[in-house]
């Protein structure tokens, strides 16, 4: 995946994390957490990329 497609899923997995932990399932919380964290990695790997170009 590119640069571009990286942030853009990252941002969307945060975005989905961070609405499933204002739930009242606990279960549902956790998932949100794991989701918002691979979305801040995921923009991570974006930023990288973009750093030192798409072929790493």
């Amino acid at each position: 995946m590119g640069e571009l497609t990286d942030k853009i899923k990252g941002n969307v997995d945060e975005i989905a994390g961070k609405m499933k932990q204002h739930s009242d399932d606990p279960d549902t919380r956790d998932e949100g957490a794991a989701q918002e964290a691979k979305g801040k990695g995921e923009q991570l790997i974006g930023k990288v990329k973009g750093a030192l170009g798409d072929d790493i």
